[in-house]
């Protein structure tokens, strides 16, 4: 696709949703090819209920084009949680993978070619997919029409909240109408997003029966509302296309205690008050088991609000985490062994102490199979011992970096991505994060301590944060959400907020990111070239 609503795009975005399963992950598929594929529209295409259940489970399956690599992969790549060093003949692509790290990206740099123009055009295309299914529903009118656009409609909010938070002003486009349209700013994607959520959420249910699991319910609307009040103090300003960035500060805290919302209420409450309702929903509870809302059986987890939802089938629908930074001698799946690609900084690992039980998503030390339990050699059968420091980005060799383990591979799966492990969007431990961010932002301190350790706690008992005054509380939060959050792609927005996604990270690395202060810039991505070119209305991000 080479343009933001072309025919193609339309065509294939039908065609793709008459052949999703229903709900997310059954092996059938709608057989409608009596239909020729340019002749499907909304009107002829959608007849039967399990058309149009098929239709909406394709707007969810486009979900899966944020994580490899999408947003969700982006959104840690950019920071101090994920890189990709080349190790040899292995990872250089072109410098795509540290070109994004280093965040030395432009509108025709490697990552942005290989990766960036892709998180402006997969988002896009399941707004289109939204949209059509919308239309579809209000022409049909099939039982529980208004839950089901509220369905839709939320998950489009969510697929605009991926562009605003990427992109900063983008075209907002909310009907099938084929056409080339130009950005809005980002504080009316803001507002857009924001009134699409206050209407959903009071016709989305609590919950779904289980043949309807990952489906969007009142918790998840309430978890993104959330989500964007904490971040007012960036959404909520112009910056993007033809906008300045004038109001976000990229080297300081950005507060939602300066930006008002619907209602005339102060983000800050305004996010305290939909996490609230999220945690006092009965719906939810924080998981005694914390590396369960991460693990194979983790649709079980009563934590999980908002997932990707993955199967083990032979269809490779699942994860694909495994691939992506196991070794090669570690593990056997039906497209062979995995890449021996992303590790973490030893910056990063080493804020994971010894106490706290979450450091154990990290692979340190003797790796070992995953298939036998045993440990393993590197290619050239010495002992693979995973390294904390990785010396050189540019020269690393197969053992260096810590390698993450947050969502555990299936032995033996039947592809590389068709690892079971549901990816967690939203959890009930963020809300509570939320919560106490908000808090210390209206000057709630101690009320903000309290909630940062009814999180802490449960990880690390003995150590809790005993951090004071505003600033330090900010501070012990955002390394909170570090522990708590690292390969959920939550990094680079959570740093961008606390304006220090531009600082430098390793002082021990050679050829690592440096501080990028001066280029404020950077807290947008870049419009690709591809994309400038398919639309004329289209501005460039200020800077680039």
């Amino acid at each position: 696709m080479t343009t933001f609503r072309s025919k193609a795009l339309f065509r294939a975005g039908l065609r793709a949703m008459l052949v999703v399963p229903a709900f997310l992950l059954a092996e059938s598929c709608t057989n409608l090819t009596e239909v020729p594929h340019d002749a499907l529209t909304p009107t002829n295409a959608f007849h039967t209920d399990a058309e149009i259940t098929a239709g909406v489970a394709g707007v969810y399956a486009q979900l899966r084009a944020m994580e490899w690599v999408g947003y969700f992969t982006l959104e840690d790549l950019t920071t101090d949680v994920s890189i990709v060093p080349t190790r040899g003949s292995d990872w250089y692509d072109n410098g795509q993978w540290l070109d994004l790290h280093r965040q030395t990206f432009t509108p025709s740099s490697p990552g942005t070619s290989a990766f960036v123009n892709g998180l402006w055009q997969d988002p896009f295309a399941g707004v289109a997919q939204a949209n059509l299914m919308i239309d579809v529903i209000q022409t049909a009118k099939p039982a529980n029409a208004d839950q089901t656009l509220a369905e839709l409609r939320t998950l489009r909010a969510f697929y605009y909240y991926i562009l605003m938070d990427s992109f900063g002003g983008v075209p907002l486009v909310t009907t099938t109408e084929v056409k080339q349209v130009p950005q809005v700013s980002r504080d009316s994607v803001f507002r857009f997003i924001e009134a699409e959520l206050l209407d959903a959420r009071t016709k989305l249910p609590e919950k779904w029966d289980a043949s309807m699991y990952g489906r969007l319910t009142k918790g998840a609307a309430n978890a993104l509302l959330a989500s964007i009040y904490l971040n007012a103090g960036v959404f909520d300003k112009k910056c993007g296309g033809p906008d300045a960035c004038t109001g976000v500060n990229a080297n300081a805290y950005n507060s939602c205690s300066t930006v008002t919302v619907s209602g005339g209420k102060n983000a800050c409450q305004a996010a305290i008050d939909a996490a609230d309702a999220v945690i006092n929903s009965g719906t939810y509870t924080l998981n005694p088991n914390w590396a369960q809302n991460f693990s194979a059986d983790n649709k079980s987890s009563p934590e999980n609000i908002f997932v990707i939802v993955h199967s083990n089938s032979t269809l490779g629908i699942g994860g694909n985490w495994p691939m992506r930074t196991l070794h090669y001698n570690q593990l056997n799946t039906g497209d062979g062994s995995p890449w021996n690609g992303f590790a973490t900084l030893a910056e990063t690992y080493n804020q994971f102490t010894p106490t706290d039980d979450r450091r154990n998503m990290w692979l340190a030390g003797q790796a070992y199979s995953f298939e036998t339990g045993k440990p393993v050699n590197d290619r050239n059968g010495n002992p693979l011992i995973f390294t904390t420091q990785i010396p050189d980005a540019n020269q690393a060799n197969e053992a260096n970096g810590v390698r993450f383990n947050k969502f555990p591979p299936q032995p033996s799966a039947p592809h590389g991505g068709s690892h079971p492990n549901d990816f967690t969007i939203f959890r009930l431990s963020e809300m509570y994060l939320i919560k106490a961010e908000a808090l210390n932002e209206l000057g709630q301190t101690g009320a903000a301590l309290t909630e940062l350790n009814r999180i802490h706690n449960r990880h690390d008992a003995g150590n809790p944060v005993t951090a004071a005054g505003q600033a330090g509380i900010r501070d012990a939060i955002l390394k909170e959400r570090l522990l708590e959050f690292a390969a959920e792609g939550k990094r680079r927005t959570d740093l961008i907020r606390h304006g220090k996604f531009l600082k430098q990270w390793s002082t021990t690395m050679a050829n690592g990111k440096q501080d990028r202060s001066g280029h404020p810039e950077l807290i947008l991505f870049p419009i690709s070239e591809v994309q400038m070119g398919a639309n004329p209305m289209l501005k460039q991000n200020p800077g680039y």
